[in-house]
């Protein structure tokens, strides 16, 4: 975990110091934004630019940044895009001020308690009007176990932090960031993993995936089935045929049964397998595995089928997410690494 604070030094005369002149001061702190999100173009709404500040904290795959400043407006262009930064989801709760956030054709009005989602891989444009301040957590959006596409239900749309799904995803956030310099490198990669998940069931809410529920029988053979399932996940020979003999149920009623739920059996236990794979792959440094074991361990057969499901799934290579996410506690004092999204 890395703490960095990092201020925009007030106005100084150019006489005395030039590198503090009202242009190079905007472009000191446009560098500061795109070094601590990812890749932006920046319009500061003041005639002088603005004292602002930024803190850092690193957990695990989450880097959680409070910023303070002045009226501004922050843009992803595409050309922003192609300079990196695309593979990460930041989710802003504002803290001060309003926001406007616009992203795939939908305007979000947002004040204080409420959050937003900002995907880096599209373009999006972020006004403040007011002086504000926000709490920005960024992680890779392949931590959340969803494609791109599902990911724009919550593009672009403002969540109230007090009630249902988003109002304890905001209370859990606020908390996180409150105490995030107390917890060991450990915990603090557990709790982001936490996070990513949290807002995976944000998405599939809203995407009004609520499945419906088989009558009460049905519902407790497929909670049987499921635990058989997870309990035997790491075995290849794991079929249709074999999960329906050991339940004494027809293949076809087993398939019923999944698609009650939305899905089919192949893709719940492929869904399962990865999610392990990944979280696996997500061990700090010094205990992360071999990519190849941690596949064959999990029911994979070939590492190819592996990597591209993977890749399928998370928009990234196992090797890409390991590199990632893994954990690179910094030195005192040292600048937190560059790419994040605002």
């Amino acid at each position: 975990m890395s703490v960095t604070l990092v201020t925009l030094p007030p106005h100084t005369s150019p006489a005395t110091s030039p590198a503090t002149s009202p242009r190079d001061r905007a472009g000191h702190w446009h560098a500061l934004v795109s070094g601590t999100f990812v890749p932006l173009d920046l319009i500061a709404h003041e005639d002088v630019c603005p004292v602002g500040t930024i803190t850092s904290r690193r957990l695990g795959p989450l880097r959680i940044s409070e910023v303070e400043a002045g009226p501004q407006t922050v843009s992803r262009s595409r050309r922003r895009i192609s300079q990196g930064g695309a593979e990460f989801l930041t989710v802003t709760l504002q803290q001060r001020g309003t926001a406007r956030l616009t992203q795939d054709g939908r305007q979000a009005l947002v004040g204080p308690g409420a959050f937003t989602c900002s995907d880096a891989g599209r373009p999006y444009r972020r006004e403040h009007p007011e002086h504000f301040r926000f709490t920005a957590f960024r992680l890779p959006k392949a931590a959340l176990g969803v494609t791109d596409d599902e990911l724009r239900a919550v593009t672009g749309t403002v969540f109230n932090g007090s009630s249902g799904t988003s109002g304890l995803i905001a209370g859990y956030l606020n908390r996180l960031a409150a105490q995030a310099a107390d917890f060991d490198p450990g915990t603090g990669h557990r709790l982001a993993l936490t996070t990513a998940d949290l807002l995976a069931v944000l998405v599939r809410e809203r995407q009004g995936r609520a499945v419906r529920q088989p009558p009460e029988a049905a519902r407790g053979m497929l909670a049987r089935i499921e635990d058989y399932i997870l309990r035997h996940l790491g075995e290849p020979d794991l079929s249709p045929a074999r999960i329906a003999e050991a339940h004494h149920i027809s293949v076809r009623y087993l398939h019923k049964l999944f698609r009650a739920e939305g899905t089919t059996v192949g893709r719940w236990v492929q869904r399962e397998r990865l999610d392990r794979c990944r979280r696996e792959l997500s061990r700090p440094a010094r205990t992360m595995p071999a990519i190849s074991a941690v596949a064959h361990r999990w029911g994979f057969v070939s590492p190819s089928h592996f990597s591209r499901s993977f890749r399928t799934t998370y928009g990234m290579s196992p090797r890409e997410w390991q590199a990632t996410t893994r954990l690179r506690p910094a030195a005192p004092g040292a600048a937190a690494p560059s790419g994040a999204g605002a």
